[in-house]
């Protein structure tokens, strides 16, 4: 079977993938090898990412073309094929792009439940692209989201975003400085390009910021000094342990990435993270294991399953 993005977002709701990215956690037989990220040019890359249990195995091919947007075309595109493990036939290809939102999305749902202090608070998300749209959708739905607001470069795309969550219910307003919208924001996303510094102002105390744009060394959307802060006065939480040499912000901030905890941490130990004061930044670079909960979603929905 082969999924548009129509059909690849119905078989992946939200809540459903946060717990089943919950589940993979848990899984001693998921296998992850290092990702394979071919540069085509400063700006575009080719990104080959495989990923397999004892029932499934799948590979995610897509490209990244950072200046994509102002050709009017999308900054991912690609697949996710998925394969029987045992047998080796191919079960479904989906889109990639729609896997790698609506996934992304899921684990900032599933980071947020565990760790944020006002998990229904007022949103803030920084970047009104894929990445906005799907964060908006997934905390809306599993946090109960009530209020937001939007910045981004683009004010035809703010607004639309803006629209986007009048649509489903909620209170929504462009704003034109990100960095003074942070003091009303007890949860913050930010989905930018990160081709350079979005933010730069620190956080509320009892704030929960996901930093899902930056997945390489090269990329950034919070400046070091808010950076260092945090580490300092409050909690750093990354994906996965290939943040250690991925997760942009803090490395151009001189930190140390590998001594903070993992969302694997925070899953199977629960206890290590509750009433801890000051900001928590959960730092997102994105994961193959991720695509394969995912594939895991959508296969249990197949009618040969």
């Amino acid at each position: 079977m082969i999924f548009n993005a129509e059909q690849t977002a119905a078989a992946l709701p939200y809540a459903r993938l946060a717990e089943a990215i919950r589940a993979l956690l848990w899984d001693a037989d998921v296998k992850v090898p290092p990702r394979l990220v071919h540069a085509l040019s400063d700006k575009r890359s080719l990104f080959v990412m495989p990923a397999s249990d004892s029932r499934l195995a799948i590979t995610k091919l897509i490209t990244f073309v950072a200046d994509n947007p102002s050709r009017q075309l999308p900054a991912i595109q690609g697949d996710v094929v998925v394969f029987d493990a045992v047998n080796g036939k191919r079960l479904c290809v989906l889109d990639g792009p729609t896997v790698t939102a609506r996934r992304t999305a899921a684990v900032s749902l599933l980071a947020a439940q565990r760790l944020a202090l006002i998990p229904n608070g007022k949103l803030l998300i920084v970047g009104a692209g894929v990445q906005g749209r799907s964060h908006l959708e997934a905390f809306a739905q599993g946090l109960g989201v009530k209020e937001v607001m939007v910045a981004s470069r683009s004010r035809a795309s703010a607004d639309e975003l803006a629209q986007h969550a009048i649509n489903l219910g909620l209170q929504a307003q462009v704003v034109n400085n990100a960095d003074e919208a942070l003091a009303e924001c007890s949860l913050v996303v930010t989905a930018t390009s990160a081709q350079h510094i979005a933010m730069r102002a620190r956080p509320r105390d009892d704030a929960f910021v996901c930093a899902v744009g930056a997945f390489s060394p090269r990329m950034v959307e919070w400046s070091p000094e808010v950076c260092v802060h945090i580490a300092k006065h409050g909690h750093i939480v990354v994906d996965t342990r290939d943040a250690d040499h991925e997760a942009g912000d803090l490395l151009q901030a001189g930190l140390d990435v590998s001594r903070f905890a993992s969302l694997q941490d925070v899953v199977q130990q629960p206890h290590e993270f509750t009433n801890k004061a000051g900001p928590v930044f959960f730092k997102s670079c994105g994961w193959a294991g991720w695509d394969l909960a995912a594939a895991r979603c959508v296969v249990q929905s197949l009618p040969t399953a």
